[in-house]
């Protein structure tokens, strides 16, 4: 009775499966014809039954160079977008101190997964996915293989503290219940397929399945149907090719619902039930099992869950660019080599085709027929020109950039405030874009921290490098993580330049924003000063005041568990007078004061104003 149920549930998910991929089948073309245009095959098109297929020459004369706009075009925009890596703070559950500390954990948290995942890099190949397809997606999961040992099975086996796997997915192996659904929320259900040979599902799933040809798609292939009159040219394509002794993994979430309140995960190997239960991750709002997907587009489109790449808007663009500058050349090509009229009979017109007019060539034509001649030709059109004008001013305009790629386009009598406002309307195109980066961005880092409160049961050790490159080592568990409230530091960081933050800090600094009452710049201003301007580790006192704040930082945690503690000689006594005060300030005068833990600061504090007092009677 079981294994008919267990029969019953893979063809129902396998039926399922299949309906999502005809449903899905026109996205499919558009994307693999997108595809196609970025690489330089464009002469082709979606045919009958929605397959990509090649358009043949008409004519063996026929001019068919690519004339490629769309490529350069789309890596402008991705190295635009590239600089969308927004710094995350966490705004702490409460105002108490604990939880003030715990989001500062969580902070390195994400810093530290962030640098060993190389999530910039990860970053960079979805905004690719969604920029020539549309839609990309990230895949936030738990690896249970990684991570530090903590102790060995009885057959040696070792056991992992885990740790979170940040993977990308193309929009091929995602397949939702609907597409007409807006976003992922809207989705009850989601199909996750990726082929995979049979020794690799072995490897995760300790199942055998049965091998068979998989059609997936290759970027390797290479057509030949470029060129023109007397030469042949080559651009790669996107084809489907076979991946033999493979079989696809399926796995279907069911977002949590009165049936399934934990919600539902179905794994299939090929046709084998390889597991059937919960979702396993409390990565949604309060507690809740979601989606292990972030999803993340180039522009929306109304009743579509898939976005649209800009390619789909320029793929007529370079159509008729494509036609322009091909008709222009067999233009130049009859004016250049000529259109020869022959009397019928009158010359060898095989040996005439073969060889043609060469320079010296001595033409033997019938005596008494007339002499080919060729025949007048015009001059080259200036509608050719203008059209081609035109459609290179097409390309920025729908692409979202502008002529300050193309510095000649600029007049050298246009103003500063001409070039930002140029530069604004520029960077404003990219806005839809950049938002669904960032969004992504903070979704990815609200799932990790979940991921880590769920299974970071164990003690672990992570490593960061500081602003001044040393090394910070730090220990914590789930339950150090309170807050899952990402935000970000500016909303502007895709033009914060490092230049445009020098600029503004010289600018604060010519008005004197960043001086004191005494109109003197503080150690720790200046500390902060040389950080951004990108000279962290360029002078000692730089770090050396860092590591005071960190020192008066620690005294503050002695000092609030009743602990006394000594000034020292050698300590930077403004800067710990700042600290202990701010502490103050921030948590044992925001709530019912302690007498005993504030007479110790308030000691502590008069002896360092005590000290400096002397240091400053010596300096005079």
């Amino acid at each position: 009775m079981r294994e008919k149920k267990i029969d019953t549930l893979v063809k129902e998910t396998l039926d399922d499966f299949e309906n999502r991929v005809r449903e899905r089948k026109s996205f499919d073309s558009q994307w693999q014809l997108n595809m196609n245009f970025y690489m330089g095959n464009q002469y082709c098109d979606i045919g009958y039954g929605g397959f990509v297929r090649e358009v043949d020459k008409q004519f063996f004369w026929q001019e068919r160079e690519v004339f490629n706009h769309i490529a350069p075009l789309i890596d402008i925009r991705l190295s635009k977008l590239s600089k969308v890596k927004p710094k995350m703070q966490i705004v702490p559950a409460t105002d108490d101190e604990q939880d003030i500390y715990t989001a500062k954990v969580g902070k390195k948290i994400l810093d530290s997964v962030s640098n060993r995942m190389n999530l910039s890099e990860k970053i960079n190949q979805a905004t690719k996915w969604s920029e020539i397809c549309g839609t990309s997606f990230y895949k936030i999961s738990w690896n249970s293989n990684l991570g530090q040992v903590v102790a060995l099975e009885d057959d040696g086996s070792k056991i992992k503290t885990g740790e979170v796997e940040i993977s990308v997915c193309s929009p091929f192996e995602i397949y939702p219940d609907s597409s007409t659904h807006e976003s992922l929320q809207e989705c009850q259900s989601i199909i996750h397929a990726r082929a995979y040979t049979i020794e690799q599902i072995k490897q995760m799933y300790g199942v055998d399945v049965e091998g068979k040809d998989i059609n997936v798609y290759s970027l390797d292939g290479v057509t030949s149907s470029l060129g023109g009159l007397g030469y042949g040219g080559y651009s790669s394509s996107l084809i489907e090719t076979v991946r033999k002794n493979s079989a696809i993994v399926l796995e279907k979430y069911v977002r949590p619902n009165a049936e399934y309140p934990d919600g539902r995960l179905i794994i299939i190997a090929g046709d084998t039930l390889v597991y059937d239960g919960q979702m396993p991750y409390v990565n949604g709002v309060d507690g809740k099992r979601e989606f292990p997907f972030i999803r993340q587009i180039c522009s929306s489109q109304l009743g579509s869950f898939w976005g649209v790449s800009m390619i789909n808007r320029l793929i007529p663009i370079q159509r008729a660019y494509n036609a322009v500058k091909n008709r222009k050349q067999e233009y130049l090509n009859r004016l250049t080599m000529g259109v020869l009229a022959v009397e019928d009979g009158s010359v060898d017109i095989d040996n005439l085709e073969e060889e043609g007019l060469a320079p010296g060539k001595i033409l033997v034509y019938r005596q008494g027929s007339n002499a080919p001649q060729f025949l007048d030709g015009e001059q080259l059109p200036t509608d050719f020109e203008k059209e081609e004008d035109k459609l290179l001013d097409e390309f920025s305009t729908l692409s979202g950039t502008s002529v300050l790629g193309n510095m000649e386009n600029l007049s050298s009598s246009l103003s500063g405030v001409t070039l930002e406002l140029i530069i604004d309307e520029n960077e404003t195109r990219l806005v839809f874009t950049t938002d669904s980066i960032k969004e992504a961005i903070k979704s990815i880092a609200k799932h990790i921290l979940r991921l880590y409160r769920q299974f970071a049961t164990f003690p672990r050790i992570e490593k960061i490098v500081g602003t001044n490159g040393e090394l910070d080592t730090f220990y914590f568990k789930g339950s150090d993580i309170s807050s899952d409230d990402v935000q970000f530091d500016t909303d502007n960081e895709s033009n914060d330049t490092l230049s445009q933050r020098r600029q503004m800090i010289f600018t604060l600094l010519d008005k004197g924003l960043l001086a004191d009452e005494d109109g003197k710049i503080s150690k720790s201003m200046k500390s902060k000063i040389m950080e951004n301007l990108g000279f962290g580790i360029w002078d000692y006192s730089v770090d050396l005041s860092d590591l005071h704040i960190k020192n008066a930082d620690s005294e503050n945690a002695k000092m609030a568990s009743c602990d006394m503690v000594e000034v020292k000689e050698i300590d930077d006594h403004s800067l710990h007078i700042n600290q202990h005060i701010a502490y103050m300030l921030k948590v044992i005068y925001s709530k019912d004061v302690d007498k005993k833990v504030e007479n110790i600061f308030l000691q502590h504090i008069r002896a360092h104003k005590d000290a400096l007092e002397k240091v400053e009677q010596k300096g005079e």
